[in-house]
């Protein structure tokens, strides 16, 4: 039986890579899942989100495997498994979901209500219903024929792997927080974050149309790489105030749609911008998106951060400025991307070349999997590349 390394968190900083046993068809709780599959993991990237664990920010407990952007070669089908077999190269979304529940069938496969008993909400590599994440040699995958995005042509979708490896999470993220925001064509949208999801997001709003695309970070690295790919950007450690670096770039100080890539470990702008803020990206889309514009907030926040400055913060109630916003008549939505609704549509526009500048805005770099700790430690230190584990040298050659 092949043994099966696995990127295990131990604590805050701390990663140690683990051989497990080879996975089984099974689920957290030891019931059978027949619907499920094997995975020869391809590629398993390392996301912001995994970096919130990393820190200690977003509970996990000590053992748990990371890894919720995973790519895969089919290995072992389940019983129940009938529109997919060996050696088929998949997309894995990072919701763990049913396609059974309520929310499924509406398409609100973030919150899939049966395969978490504590919460409508699973995820793999998240304290989230105890799914293992893909950080790995091999994993299990539940609900195979549900969940799982097939590449039409495998040796085309390897081709176009740096690209398509983007589709489990972070790029159906971004493009998510620009729907939901109303992006559309001609529209000016600003996006809070130059990191991965950032980045995704603004190829995104490329994609559906929109005409003025501002990125804002205080990290200059990657405001460089988002500026050399085409896009605007505002420097938030400057202590111009933003609703002045839009207008410098767009005329009026206001867009119409924004876009929150950040989450709760934001930082505060201007001579602020080294102290902690997770108010600083919220309020500062109140302040700039125009009246009646729209919000997509997929950037995460959490209740439960034991290292948040304030009690209050600790358990996610955070001091937003509503009442200066709610004349505004302003749209709103957060959460998690069901995956599933725009996966196999970003996987087509990848395939016929109409996100021809994906890897350059992304700067991505293919590891090994044991230098995932190295990797890890990079980004958290704000490294403005996208990290890519390679577990058995599928990408690398």
């Amino acid at each position: 039986m092949a043994t099966n390394r696995a990127v295990a968190y131990m604590g805050p900083r701390k990663l140690e890579i683990q051989n497990l046993d080879f996975p089984k068809l099974v689920d957290p709780r030891g019931k059978p899942c027949h619907h499920g599959v094997i995975l020869k993991i391809v590629t398993a990237n390392i996301c912001g989100s995994d970096q919130h664990i990393y820190r200690g920010r977003f509970p996990a407990p000590k053992g748990m495997i990371l890894g919720h952007e995973n790519t895969g070669e089919v290995l072992e089908v389940g019983r129940d498994v009938e529109f997919l077999k060996k050696g088929d190269l998949v997309s894995v979304p990072f919701n763990v979901s049913c396609g059974r529940c309520r929310n499924c069938r509406e398409r609100h496969t973030e919150v899939c209500m049966n395969v978490n008993p504590d919460i409508a909400c699973g995820a793999y590599g998240f304290n989230l219903g105890g799914w293992q994440g893909g950080q790995a040699d091999y994993m299990m995958v539940p609900y195979a024929d549900f969940a799982l995005l097939k590449f039409p042509d495998k040796e085309q979708a390897m081709a176009k792997i740096k690209d398509l490896t983007l589709l489990s999470d972070i790029l159906p993220t971004g493009f998510h927080g620009c729907v939901i925001a109303g992006v559309r064509t001609g529209s000016s949208v600003y996006i809070a974050g130059a990191g991965p999801v950032g980045r995704c997001a603004a190829a995104s709003a490329r994609l559906l149309g929109a005409s003025c695309i501002i990125v804002g970070d205080t990290n200059k690295q990657r405001l460089d790489l988002v500026k050399k790919a085409g896009y605007e950007v505002v420097d938030l450690s400057k202590n111009t105030p933003l609703p002045d670096q839009i207008e410098a770039i767009f005329g009026e100080r206001e867009v119409d749609c924004g876009v929150d890539c950040v989450g709760f470990e934001a930082h505060g702008h201007g001579s602020a911008s080294g102290e902690e803020d997770p108010t600083a990206v919220l309020n500062g889309l109140f302040e700039v998106v125009r009246a009646g514009g729209g919000m997509g907030i997929p950037g995460i926040y959490t209740a439960g951060d034991p290292e948040a400055k304030t009690e209050a913060v600790k358990q996610g109630t955070y001091n937003l400025d509503f009442g200066k916003a709610w004349i505004k008549s302003p749209s709103l939505t957060g959460g998690q991307c069901p995956v599933v609704k725009y996966s196999r549509d970003l996987m087509l526009a990848i395939l016929w070349d109409r996100m021809p500048y994906l890897s350059e805005v992304m700067n991505i770099e293919v590891v090994p999997l044991e230098k995932a700790p190295e990797a890890y430690r990079m980004f958290d230190e704000g490294s403005p590349k996208k990290f890519v584990l390679d577990p058995h040298g599928s990408v690398r050659g």
